[in-house]
């Protein structure tokens, strides 16, 4: 019945059968035999046709005033569907960390947003691992060391580390740790996820051959759980905070603050942007998965993160 439904809104609206088997590519006859079953069917008639003239009955008049916004829904959605291995189009909706959307998107929107019109981008913030699946989602962004082995990710960062950083006022006070153990005498301002509302806890590797983790759970006067207002903490000199090397960067050039403890922290795999399966990737995604491995490859070559990578080492050896 619906195919039947569907030819007579075509005739309907070419008030000809000729034109409408034109259209859909089938002959005259088998219109006019598809719209009499439909009339038989609904016990009405339709149409009103002689040999030269057709016009909807008051019946037929309602039925296509049912039919034709429904219709055109389902023709504006399936070719929505055929533009996925063309132009991208649609909303594409993600979560990210706060730290990773600061990072990776924000400094990019515009020209994302700009370079596909027919893009529309909702971020859903999260510091904790999203089911994207369960929650409808089209990707996320989260650390590699957080996520399944089974996740189908791509990396959109390079490997990064995390900095234990403090302002030069800070440490002429209470002196440089030279080991973590030294660190229960110092000002660790914490960092607490909204999602879990758990504390983030620091963790160091030893830069000996026996290479020992040690875990250690910041005590400090201050817990935040927005990372810009905890590194303002450490730049006004309160305490000692732990960042993503390439998110201190900046104050780490300009002297504001100084790195600590840098051989007790070893690279990790950094942010990755995962999906839920590279089969018949949506052309949404996958421009989205494009963009931003376009973008890894200028972050790798980009002042901030050369200039993370050598303070690594030598503003933690100098301090």
């Amino acid at each position: 019945m619906l195919p039947a439904l569907a030819w007579f809104a075509h005739i309907a609206r070419h008030r000809s059968f000729t034109k409408a088997a034109t259209e859909m590519e089938v002959t005259r006859a088998a219109l006019s035999q598809h719209l009499k079953g439909l009339e038989q069917h609904l016990k009405v008639r339709l149409l009103n046709r002689t040999t030269r003239d057709m016009s909807l009955t008051e019946e037929g008049q309602r039925l296509l005033d049912v039919l034709q916004p429904a219709l055109t829904a389902i023709e504006r959605a399936v070719g929505e569907l055929g533009e996925v291995h063309t132009e991208p189009s649609g909303l594409i909706r993600m979560n990210s960390s706060r730290v990773a959307a600061r990072l990776l998107l924000e400094p990019h929107m515009a020209e994302f947003l700009a370079r596909y019109p027919r893009l529309r981008l909702e971020l859903v913030m999260d510091d904790g691992f999203s089911n994207i699946v369960a929650e409808g989602l089209d990707a996320g962004i989260r650390l590699g060391e957080s996520l399944d082995e089974h996740m189908v990710a791509v990396p959109v960062t390079p490997p990064l580390e995390m900095a234990i950083v403090g302002s030069p006022a800070y440490f002429e006070r209470h002196g440089v740790p030279e080991t973590p153990a030294d660190l229960m005498k110092h000002n660790c301002l914490a960092y607490r996820f909204t999602s879990s509302g758990t504390i983030d806890r620091w963790s160091f590797t030893s830069p000996d051959a026996e290479a020992r983790t040690v875990v250690f759970e910041p005590q400090g006067n201050a817990v935040f759980n927005d990372d810009d207002s905890m590194l303002r903490g450490a730049l006004q000199g309160v305490g000692l905070v732990q960042h993503i090397d390439l998110c201190v960067s900046r104050y780490l050039d300009e002297g504001s603050l100084i790195r600590v403890l840098a051989p007790w922290c070893r690279p990790f795999p950094g942010f990755f942007l995962y999906v839920p399966s590279r089969a018949q990737m949506p052309a949404k995604t996958r421009t989205l998965m494009d963009f931003l491995v376009e973008k890894r490859v200028g972050l790798a070559q980009s002042s901030e993160f050369r200039s993370a990578a050598k303070n690594r080492y030598q503003r933690g050896k100098k301090a």
